[in-house]
């Protein structure tokens, strides 16, 4: 059966105070997205933007959160057509700024939890993305969504989250900005950190296909939630939160070509492109080649040479 990948956009730039992320869903069409999946014989249904409902009355004791009741609307929106996409194919969430993930992930976990499967979230972040409503300094909602994820005190502006996934079951992966409240936090969890230093000594494949194992061990869905800043800024300068370090061309896609071979993934975001940063649309372009890396795609397919 012919796979289907279901396009929903997310252009919501509310989560942080850097304008342009609103115009990633558009970039990743113009950089044809949906012709690079139909290329791999997959069948693309693209459901357009979606557009949240009426904003929801919402406060947070923490004078610093912004866009409360905007990022809640877009949580709910995402939730509901996350899941409704999840019971018709593999959604790929077009966004938009990392906030997003508060609602596809819910979307994605209400689906598993009526199949009676474990969620598992693979986080391809810079940042872990760990603060709460409540320990935010910035006030910037798209550094909360792990915190969503795994059940952390504080989101009570948010609708309960469906089966929080469990620290065992989420790998944070590339990580290599964690702010102090963050770092408290996480440290008691057993979740899976595969920071940049993780990477460089054991490399890059070890780690990620520990993780798979789990994965596939416990017969589990796998979302997983890219970020532009995943990737070193010298190679995808498109994102308002660069920090240096990141994986490389290669690497990013080798990472994805395990995660096709694994066979395993079932949703994932696309999140922090922000056009009005890209050199003409060199990393709107990357991100798509990402994909199709993910969807099946081999960067260097070619016959080994014979010396013999």
């Amino acid at each position: 059966m012919t796979k289907t990948c279901i396009l929903i956009g997310a252009p919501i730039d509310t989560g942080q105070r850097r304008e342009g992320c609103l115009m990633g869903p558009a970039a990743y069409r113009v950089a044809g997205i949906a012709q690079s999946l139909q290329a791999l014989g997959l069948r693309v249904v693209d459901r357009g933007d979606v557009a949240p409902a009426a904003l929801p009355a919402a406060a947070c004791p923490n004078p610093a959160v912004h866009h409360l009741p905007e990022t809640v609307a877009w949580t709910r929106a995402l939730a509901a057509a996350g899941k409704a996409a999840m019971a018709e194919g593999v959604p790929i969430f077009l966004g938009g700024d990392h906030s997003l993930s508060l609602g596809s992930v819910a979307g994605v976990a209400a689906h598993a939890a009526e199949q009676g499967r474990p969620l598992f979230v693979l986080w391809l972040d810079a940042h872990s993305d760990y603060h709460t409503p409540l320990t935010t300094q910035s006030g910037n909602l798209h550094g909360t969504p792990v915190a969503y994820i795994a059940g952390r005190a504080g989101f009570d502006a948010f609708p309960p989250f469906p089966a929080p996934v469990p620290a065992s079951q989420i790998c944070l992966y590339g990580i290599r900005s964690v702010d102090p409240a963050e770092h408290a936090g996480l440290l008691p969890t057993d979740m899976t950190i595969c920071d940049m230093r993780v990477l460089d000594e054991r490399g890059i494949v070890a780690p990620l296909r520990e993780f798979l194992d789990l994965v596939r061990a416990a017969d589990g869905l796998l979302h997983v939630s890219l970020d532009v800043d995943f990737l070193d800024p010298a190679i995808a300068p498109a994102v308002g939160t660069t920090v240096p370090g990141g994986t490389t061309f290669r690497e990013a896609h080798l990472v994805m070509e395990h995660l096709h071979e694994s066979g395993l993934v079932t949703s994932l975001d696309l999140v922090e492109l922000n056009p009005f940063l890209d050199e003409r649309g060199r990393t709107a372009r990357l991100m798509v080649d990402l994909v199709g890396s993910l969807m099946g795609r081999k960067v260097f397919d070619r016959p080994t040479r014979s010396f013999g």
